[in-house]
């Protein structure tokens, strides 16, 4: 198969996290950072499901996971949290923001 049918994991990531770029630029910033969180944790799951995700491999199928996974919740995470009016409220990051600044 010619090289893009082969590469589709890396570029169905690739366009999602690209799309979310544009929409955080074009000043919808929390769906646009959403969306970059939501093309990781799908590439995570790419990663996990396919046996041969092409160049979306990286490292062992273990540290890929982990690393796509863990930046993709605390991306979204983060972008629930961001103000002004955030989606997502958790009272003890409040605390230690204020006692550690």
């Amino acid at each position: 198969a010619p090289a893009p049918a082969r590469q589709w994991p890396l570029l169905s990531v690739s366009g999602l996290i690209g799309l979310g770029l544009l929409l955080t630029a074009f000043d919808v910033f929390r769906v646009g950072t959403i969306l970059v969180g939501v093309a990781l944790v799908g590439g995570a799951v790419l990663r996990w499901a396919l046996p041969d995700v092409g160049m979306l491999a990286v490292r062992s199928r273990f540290t890929d996971m982990v690393t796509y996974g863990v930046l993709g919740v605390a991306i979204v995470l983060l972008a629930l949290m961001a103000q002004p009016k955030p989606v997502l409220e958790i009272p003890f990051l409040d605390d230690t923001l204020h006692y550690t600044i």
